[in-house]
């Protein structure tokens, strides 16, 4: 999806301030050090008042908003297909930034999927063949076997791209950026759209 395909399907592509105050504080995060700074807690549901979270790694972000990749078959890929809408946190203890995102998702083109998933080390591809995300596992010993027979399936040629494996974009109808400050006055600056422009406003902490 681009730009042009977002403003049709009636979703407000994110503002370039939006971008940039985010990359800003992304890019504080990891200048001091933080571990992972990527990850973002991923809360889905099923459509009918089950929400699950996990942590999954921010792999691209653009005007149309914010990509991660997982099997689709798993637990948040049926949610997210039963239920396309998403919300998301980064969390950046070293410098008492956080990031909160609500809105919808969809899935990435095809296109986009082969190019990241042949990004992926080669042990990372294998193993998106051979797990089976979310279903039961008997023993550690069988998903071992399973990515050996994948690795020898591929013995010698390009690991291709499973079509369960692809990605998702969130893209945001509102973007919250918190900063830590004494006395737990912290500052909160919310993006919601409005009237076909993203609007500001602060919130009391």
């Amino acid at each position: 999806m681009n730009s042009n395909a977002v403003k049709s399907a009636g979703i407000l592509p994110l503002s370039q301030e939006i971008i940039d105050r985010f990359n800003h504080a992304m890019h504080a995060a990891r200048a001091v050090g933080e571990p992972e700074p990527t990850a973002m807690v991923l809360a889905t549901s099923d459509g009918a008042g089950l929400v699950t979270s996990r942590t999954v790694l921010l792999k691209a972000l653009d005007l149309d908003g914010f990509v991660f990749f997982t099997n689709t078959t798993s637990r948040k890929g049926q949610q997210l297909q039963v239920c396309p809408r998403a919300a998301a946190t980064f969390l950046w203890k070293t410098i008492e930034n956080q990031v909160q995102l609500e809105g919808t998702v969809s899935r990435v083109s095809d296109a986009e999927a082969d190019a990241y998933f042949s990004t992926r080390d080669r042990g990372s591809q294998v193993g998106a063949w051979a797990s089976l995300q979310s279903q039961k596992l008997d023993s550690r010993e069988t998903l071992e076997r399973r990515a050996a027979e994948f690795e020898h399936k591929f013995e010698g040629r390009e690991v291709l791209r499973p079509a369960h494996w692809s990605g998702f974009r969130l893209q945001p109808e509102s973007v919250e950026f918190w900063q830590g400050r004494k006395f737990r006055l912290h500052d909160r600056l919310k993006y919601s759209q409005a009237n076909g422009q993203w609007v500001t406003q602060l919130l009391y902490p």
